[in-house]
Order: structure tokens, then sequence, then C-alpha cells
């Protein structure tokens, strides 16, 4: 007996049978807009318990998204993505089709055939247009049936995963493209070199930079620079930090290292020439930081200044030298000014004393602030992310812009002993250490967490404000790392930025991206009634300013970024850009 149901086109379908004495299966396909699941359910009709034979197959379908169970006499349970169903087509040879259009039901019948018969085509263009099967045994049409409903089950997963694949990284990639915030960086004219702007590497002899890496052990007194100047200046790579086993773009970069990346980038940039006849701007690749800490603690001062010299010596001699005298020239220092100012016989050596030196353009991460030769420039020390892309530097952003950022603010550093910028130090430390909306991360001798990026960063982009107090000179590595974490920093002296890098920071009012608080306020016998609460000072600061200036902040990230030095399609201005488009037009402003 053939069982027939009215069937509704709603959630749920209504079916009404009659009496019936033989075994009947129902299978529906319900689709809810409302879950994330694709319904398959078995209904079984069983009137006489002694009767089971096969006698209806109905296959029931509402077009309404995902949901996938199995129900009745067994159930299975299958989760998918939130994405829209694809059409499913189904086959069943065994069976004859019927199809209401009255109603939103696709009924299967087969009759009931001898399992005797053979297999046989009948009425292949009867009135009905129905197609009609036999079967062998029974045993064989319930096989058949089970391996149709596991290969309709297994087509479907399998549609839904490879589309739930492919959406999902669309997805993602919209989301990125959507919501990263817009780089102020451009691309235009450096990365192309438009305007006539070429710069030529000098071929230097290896003593001058890459001769002195093979004493890397030796470079610094305070600790070996050999993991440090591997990977061009890069360092270790940060393996659990990169999203990519095969280029990645985490490394534990040195603070003092930015002479070799620079380097490293200029070597591969598309602003190089290699004839000096058409080159406008001279790059002397002078690794003259890692010159100066290998001799700090070096009694004989002549041999402290030796390389120096030789290095004018050698620049004196070049015919391109001759034609400005050195002003069209310029050289990267990965340490701070003052260890090439030796004053007294004391510390460093007399680089940038020179005659020579101070006609060239001296890039160096901390400038003297009363330079009266006018030829120093500060640029960003190196942080951890060297990107290959303007796309991994986007998802950079959209992920710090996205961050929870539960601590109001926090401080990443250690006390100072035997200068003026201890009591700042201490105070800042005390006032941290004492808040509840702070976050402090002490460092000190010994192991520390301060010397893991991971734990660094993970301070700063969980904070709103970064504390940047000046270290053992007015700036340090810790502003640029607050940057890369979407941290607004804090400043509690001028000379820690706002007289350092006028190419990479805005020009016009500090305060759209830090924080200036006067050192002189945290100072006790300063005239003032008591010291001024930092927590205070940043808890006034109204929400809405506080998101703009953490945009700005993020919106900084290109340009105080270097970029790993294998990039060839960048696609944004990173540190190195920003340094040659600025020495392009001081050039052409001195007209040489």
């Amino acid at each position: 007996m053939n069982i027939y149901g009215n069937l509704s086109y709603s959630d749920s379908s209504t079916i009404n049978c009659p009496s019936v004495n033989k075994f009947s299966i129902f299978i529906s396909f319900s689709f809810r807009g409302d879950d994330n699941f694709f319904l398959l359910s078995l209904m079984e009709i069983l009137s006489s318990p002694n009767s089971m034979e096969l006698t209806s197959l109905w296959l029931v379908l509402s077009l309404r998204p995902p949901f996938l169970e199995v129900s009745s006499p067994f159930s299975v349970l299958f989760e998918t993505e939130r994405l829209p169903l694809p059409t499913l087509p189904i086959l069943l040879l065994p069976f004859r089709f019927v199809w209401s259009e009255t109603s939103t039901a696709m009924v299967v019948k087969k009759k009931s055939i001898s399992s005797a018969s053979p297999w046989t085509e009948k009425g292949k263009y009867s009135k009905t247009n129905e197609i009609h099967y036999s079967f062998l045994k029974p045993q064989l049409r319930h096989a058949l049936l089970l391996c149709f409903l596991l290969s309709v089950w297994f087509v479907i997963l399998r549609c839904f995963l490879l589309s739930s694949s492919t959406s999902e990284n669309n997805i993602e990639k919209l989301n990125v493209d959507e919501k990263a915030p817009k780089t102020t960086s451009k691309s235009s004219a450096i990365s192309k070199c438009e305007g006539g702007m070429s710069v030529y590497l000098y071929d230097m002899p290896a003593e001058f930079n890459k001769g002195l890496l093979k004493d890397c052990s030796h470079l610094n007194p305070y600790t070996d620079m050999c993991p440090h100047v591997a990977n061009r200046g890069l360092g270790q790579p940060l393996s659990y930090m990169a999203e990519s086993a095969v280029a990645t773009t985490w490394f534990a970069t040195h603070q003092f290292i930015a002479e070799m990346i620079f380097h490293a980038r200029m070597e591969n940039h598309p602003c190089r020439v290699l004839d000096p006849i058409n080159a406008k701007l001279f790059y002397v690749p002078f690794y003259g930081g890692l010159d100066a800490s290998s001799k700090f603690h070096d009694a004989n001062l002549t041999a402290r200044d030796e390389l120096a010299v030789r290095l004018a010596d050698y620049l004196r001699s070049k015919p391109w030298w001759e034609r400005h005298h050195g002003k069209d020239h310029f050289l990267v220092l990965g340490r701070t000014a003052w260890d090439f100012l030796r004053r007294n016989n004391n510390f460093g050596n007399s680089l940038l004393n020179l005659p020579d030196v101070q006609n060239m353009s001296v890039l160096t991460v901390e400038r003297n602030p009363w330079d009266r030769v006018h030829n120093q420039h500060g640029i960003p020390y190196p942080s951890y992310f060297h990107p290959y892309t303007s796309h991994e530097m986007m998802t950079w952003q959209n992920k710090m812009s996205q961050s929870s950022r539960p601590h109001l603010f926090s401080f990443i550093g250690g006390p100072r002993r035997g200068v003026e910028k201890a009591a700042v130090r201490d105070e800042l430390i005390r006032q941290c250490s004492e808040s509840g909306r702070c976050k402090l991360l002490k460092c000190g001798k010994g192991p520390s967490k301060c010397h893991y990026p991971i734990e660094v960063l993970k301070v700063m982009s969980q904070s709103q404000f970064c504390l940047q107090a000046p270290g053992d000179s007015f700036t340090r590595r810790s502003t640029f790392d607050s940057v890369l974490a979407g941290c607004i920093p804090v400043f509690f002296s001028p000379h820690t930025v706002y007289t350092q890098y006028e190419w990479f920071f805005p020009a016009g009012d500090a305060r759209e991206y830090s924080v200036y608080i006067d050192e002189n306020a945290l100072k006790t016998g300063n005239g003032s009634k008591r010291v001024v609460s930092i927590e205070e000072e940043l808890f006034k600061i109204e929400r809405e300013q506080v998101e703009r200036m953490r945009s700005a902040v993020i919106n900084l990230m290109p340009r105080l970024t270097y970029a790993h030095p294998n990039a060839t399609d960048l696609g944004f201005q990173d540190a190195v850009d920003v340094a040659l488009e600025a020495l392009w037009a001081k050039r052409l402003k001195l007209n040489v």
C-alpha cells in the first residue's frame, strides 16, 4: 500500500496518513534560517509490527538554511558554518518521481513488486510520467537505500565544507579590507622613485660593515650579538608569533641594530641605482654603532677612533664625494648620537666630530637636540614586526584596533641609578604599583619578562596608555613598541619624541597621538602642593578622544616600521622610505 500525505510549506510538515499496514519512510529536508544546522529527519511510520515491507519513500524539501540532524531510529549531529546551503542534486534511480505543483512536496514512490522479478522498466511514457523499477530482493533494496542515503549525506557535507572554507576566507579578507585602519603612509612617489630620486649604495670594504660581524660575540661588552646580527640584522625568528612558517615577519630584533636593517633594505630598494653617475643621493653603509660598542671599554682613544678616521679618508678619495663635498651623502647609525660625540676623553668615539662626517646627513636613533651643525636626524628604533606586504601590515593594524584593553595604563621598565632621570622612573614605578588601573612589568638584572617580545606586546596591547619615561638617554625603543601595540604613549620629556623624529611623527598638535606630563610635575619639592597623579590625568580624558588618539597611533605604524629586507612589493612607506623621501627633499632644498 502506498502512503500519501498533506505537506505544508512551513517550518514543520504536517502529514496525515490513513490506516496502513505497510512500512514507509518519510525523509524531510527542513531548513531553518535561525539555526546553524541542517535537519535531516527519518520518520518511520509503522502500523503493523508484523509487516516490515518498504512501500514508499517521501522526500520533502522546504528551502530555508542550515541544520543537519538525523533522528529516529538513530541520531547524528553535524554542525556547519553560517553559510547558504548549495543546491542539492538528488539521484534516485530505483524510484519513480511524482511532482505536485500545488504543494512543496516531491513524492518518490515505488510499487510493491515481487522480489523474484528481474530489473525491468515499465510504463516509461505513461500519463503520469512515472518510472517503474523492480528489485531482486528486499535485502538488496534496503542496502541500496542505505548506500544512497549515506552518499547524499557525504555529498552534502563535502559541499558544506568546501563552501565554508572558500566563503570564510573571502569573508575574512573582506573584513580585513573594510575594518583595517587606513594607513597614512603612501606608496606612490617613493616606491616608484618618481621625481628623479635615485640612491647609490657604496660598495664599501668589508672592514666598514659586514667584516665586523665575523667577531660578533665581541661587538657589545654587555651581550653576545651573534644571535642579533643574524638574518641581516633582524635577529632570531619568533616562531610562536609567526602566522606563516615559510616567511615569518616577527623577529627578536635588537634595539641598536637599525644600521644593518637599513643596509639590507637598501640593497633591494627600488630607488637604488648601480651607476653613481645617475645617483642623486649616496648611501654609506657603515656599521658605526657596532664598531663603537665593540670598543666602549678600550682605554686607547686612538683605537676607538681608528675605523671612523679611515672611513673619512676612504670617502674623500672618491670622485662622487668631491662633487658636493659630501652634502649629498648620508650614513645610518644604530646607536644614539652620544656614543659618537666623545667629550673630555670619556665615553664613545669622535665620529660625529669629524669635519667630513659633519658635511653628511647622519641618521641615528637619537639625535642631539642641541645639534648646531643640523646634520643629525632621528630615525625609529627597530621593533619586532617586519612585514612583507601592506596586507600583513593592515591585518596587524586591524588586530590592534580591536584589541581589548582592560588596563588604563602600564609601565614596562626598571629603576635607574646615578642619573637625573632616576627620580622620574622611581615615581612611575611607585604610582603604577599602587594603582588598580595600571599594569607594571618591572625590568631588572637577571631573567625578566621584559626580554620576551610576546610579554612586552601583551602588556601594551592590553593597555590604553603606555608610560614612556626617559632611560639612560632621552629616547627608548619602548616608544615604538607601544605604537606597534596600538598603545597611546605618555611622554615626560619633549626630547623623547617631539624634538627627535620630525620626519616620522605628525608636525601638528602632539596631543592628537600622545599625552605629555612634564617630568618636573612628578618630582617632590617642585613648588607644587603634591605630585601629579598620572591615573587622574589619564582617566579624565574623554573616551571619544582616546579612540581618536588610538586611531592616530595605529595609523603611524607603517612609517615607524622597518619592512622585511626581502620585500619586493611592499605597498606602503616604511621607515626607510620615509627617511629617503626626507633626504631627497633636503637635497632639493640645499640645491646640490
